[in-house]
């Protein structure tokens, strides 16, 4: 143990308990609270694992017990004393049966008064919380999300070692390379005018690090992405990244299912069931309207366009008509909550998403109202009530619109929403899915072109090897995701191997050669002297964390982390630098144009 002014601790605050009764022991800490009551002081010290109660008595020392008056909240003691029962118990606290009677005061730092009471839950505004990070970081509820997040990297260390991985540091300072976010740049003083860019993820290094024959690498690794931010999602985050050779897609989900399941189990002592279930791209969309569903709770998505394809509203029809779909989800015994003014705000939520509007039918014990019931049949409102199972206190929504992807994802996040108003989202569940069998290309509106979902290293699945050219909509990828609760943990891929598919893909993105070589050179140089076949996935781990805590944001796991216009409020980070700096860089400022 520590020794500081020649006091040796021998204990944590918060280990003490009634075995300890009767021994002498020296913790250090900081002062939680000081209660003056005359005769009596009693001090809670604070440290790491919790509190413990000092008293001072008309027993103490008189130099010692006027010390003890003189503490406040936030200073930073040693005491040494012998641990006693207490007279008076607190229950809600591990120490609460015991007590140390203070035998040794030391004051080593004095606190001025905090702009903020250091205690659980606190309801100070997070920006000043930030702002003075180092003490919001001594909240203890605080402290145990980043114990817990120390204790999942070391879980995950010890799962990878034991299953033959080799954890290889990549370099920080790379080429830039299109991942499919904006890099972070950093110019380079030696090589004028050049630029290093941070990794958004170690994928190029990983994959030479297959060529060079190391098997199974892994690391935990800082990446890296200058991409707008939200609660789950920071400029720089942690990842556990993983990569195998001579496998196939199965053999890298076992390796993934028998990770979740330890550190689980070794974390949380929660048993996750294996195998995980499983859904395709295909599937999840049509079910859930997203690629990243929430299945803790029910409320799938309904295909209506075959009941409504000849319904002579013009909303439906029209969609219809031009190649997409009517789709609904039903709210069960929910019309007491969504009251026409609350459909009326998730009408414009889904415009919000790029819906043309929102149509309805809410059925109470009074009567059926709906937005669209006057332009169909009874025989057409007969046959939806009866696909949907719509009964009296359900409200059934749908969306309609011509392009199909775009119904389904309007309507996936229209079930979020939803499940939120309605509070049916359980808070003790965590509901692990594969999605598998994603589109290799996707189109880009605005580009007017054909780009990798992924990265262009994914393998296409063998049956489409063939459509390639022909069928760019319907090229499927090895290429999976790893899903908990709604977020998207992991995402991961087969790589390609093959030269000859390669030069196929980099065509068919629109890479000339010169180009993929220009981005990709050294990786296509090393695949011409042995490359193993390998695949891999990366799992975020401050996500994770935040799941296995029920945390609201990535900022409650994660020590010193940005704010939404990614700078760090402690600090002030970014910040301008001088002009010496700049010229050793060879850099100058040019004012942005005014608008």
């Amino acid at each position: 143990m520590e020794t500081i002014h020649g006091l040796k601790r021998t204990d944590y605050c918060g280990t003490l308990n009634t075995k300890d009764i009767g021994r002498e022991v020296t913790v250090f800490g900081w002062v939680q609270r000081q209660r003056d009551l005359g005769s009596l002081i009693f001090v809670d010290l604070r440290d790491r694992t919790g509190i413990v109660q000092l008293a001072f008595d008309e027993t103490t020392d008189k130099a010692i017990f006027d010390k003890a008056f003189s503490v406040r909240g936030e200073y930073v003691l040693a005491a040494v004393g012998t641990v006693r029962e207490r007279s008076s118990k607190n229950y809600e606290i591990p120490t609460g049966e015991i007590e140390i009677d203070v035998t040794e005061l030391r004051v080593l730092a004095k606190s001025e008064t905090p702009p903020f009471e250091i205690t659980e839950n606190s309801q100070t505004g997070e920006l000043t919380r930030l702002k003075y990070r180092y003490l919001d970081l001594r909240r203890p509820d605080l402290q145990k999300n980043i114990i817990m997040r120390h204790k999942v990297a070391k879980v995950t260390r010890d799962y990878f070692d034991e299953n033959g991985f080799i954890e290889i540091e990549t370099p920080m300072l790379i080429r830039s390379t299109p991942e499919g976010a904006r890099d972070f740049l950093v110019p380079s003083r030696i090589h004028n005018g050049s630029f290093y860019a941070l990794p958004q993820s170690p994928q190029l290094y990983k994959q030479l690090s297959m060529v060079a024959g190391f098997d199974r690498y892994m690391q935990i690794a800082r990446c890296f992405r200058d991409e707008d931010l939200r609660a789950d999602r920071q400029p720089e985050f942690t990842q556990i990244d993983l990569e195998m050779s001579f496998v196939e897609m199965e053999d890298v989900l076992a390796i993934g299912e028998g990770y979740v399941k330890r550190v689980f189990k070794d974390v949380l002592d929660v048993d996750i069931p294996l195998p995980l279930p499983r859904l395709t791209f295909k599937e999840a969309m049509e079910r859930y309207g997203s690629d990243k569903p929430d299945t803790r709770y029910g409320m799938e998505l309904i295909d209506l366009s075959d009941i409504v394809g000849n319904s002579e509203f013009v909303v439906f029809k029209g969609a219809l008509e031009n190649g997409g779909s009517v789709r609904a989800i039903k709210a069960d015994g929910a019309a007491n909550i969504l009251t026409r003014k609350e459909i009326d705000k998730l009408t414009e939520s889904a415009k919000g998403s790029g819906a043309k509007g929102l149509a309805w039918i809410r059925m109470t014990e009074e009567a059926v109202s709906s937005s669209f019931a006057k332009f169909m049949t009874d025989e057409e409102m007969n046959a939806i009530s009866e696909r949907t199972g719509l009964k009296t206190g359900d409200v059934l929504l749908v969306i309609a619109d011509s392009n199909n992807t775009k119904a389904l994802s309007i309507l996936g996040a229209l079930r979020q929403e939803v499940a939120r108003k309605l509070d049916i989202i359980p808070k003790d569940k965590f509901n692990f899915l594969w999605i598998t069998e994603f589109p290799f290309f996707e189109y880009d509106e605005e580009a007017g072109e054909w780009v990798a979902m992924h990265h262009p290293f994914t393998a296409p699945m063998d049956d489409s090897l063939d459509i390639l050219e022909s069928d760019k909509a319907n090229v499927r990828a090895k290429c999976y995701d790893l899903v908990l609760n709604g977020i998207e943990l992991s995402s991961g891929s087969i790589r390609i191997t093959d030269p000859a598919l390669q030069s196929r893909i980099f065509d068919l993105l629109g890479l000339s050669k010169e180009e993929a070589y220009e981005k990709f050179g050294y990786l296509l140089d090393a695949f011409r002297y042995g490359a193993p076949p390998h695949g891999g996935m990366g799992i975020g781990l401050d996500r994770l964390c935040m799941q296995m805590l029920g945390c609201e944001s990535l900022r409650d796991v994660v020590a010193y982390p940005k704010v939404q216009n990614a700078s760090e409020p402690m600090t002030e980070c970014p910040a301008p630098v001088d002009n010496a700096q700049l010229g050793d860089l060879g850099i100058q400022l040019i004012a942005p144009k005014e608008e």
